[in-house]
């Protein structure tokens, strides 16, 4: 099973939480407040989003943390990096000579495939897109095929 880290999964809510009031500072004590989660996680992804440069911090007794960028120019796929590092399926995906079946394998370039696609689509999923509500229906095309999740 594809599963992100319930850091990475808080993350995603923090950056929304402050998509929603892009122009707005935001301290850390407020977003632990408003989303539920604790004050020392939260102040520790704001820290991995910020050297990431998601984030900026401005300090001070007013300061507080906002995103770099619009909410429309922050996708998924940042963030998940920030958190986890690059987006991988498969160690072979990330670099060369981690898998003891890489002489005989003969499937290496699809999982690049595959792991572009899912690449691609976390890509296309901006902040601004999660903070509107869930669509019903999500359209999908894959090579000709096309469908409807629900």
């Amino acid at each position: 099973m594809l599963r992100l880290s319930k850091l990475t999964d808080y993350a995603i809510v923090i950056a929304c939480y402050c998509a929603r009031k892009p122009q707005a500072l935001h301290n850390a004590a407020e977003i632990s407040t408003a989303v539920g989660i604790s004050l020392p996680t939260v102040q520790k992804i704001l820290k991995r989003l910020t050297q990431a440069g998601i984030f900026r911090s401005e300090r001070g007794a007013h300061g507080g943390y906002c995103l770099a960028d619009q909410p429309q120019q922050v996708n998924v796929a940042q963030i998940i990096a920030a958190l986890e590092g690059p987006i991988g399926l498969t160690e072979c995906s990330l670099a060369e000579n981690q898998c003891q079946q890489e002489e005989g394998c003969d499937i290496r370039g699809n999982w690049a495939l595959i792991n572009r696609a899912i690449q691609t689509a976390l890509e296309a999923v901006t902040l601004a897109d999660m903070v509107k509500p869930a669509p019903r229906e999500i359209p999908i095309s894959l090579g000709g095929l096309h469908a409807t999740i629900r």
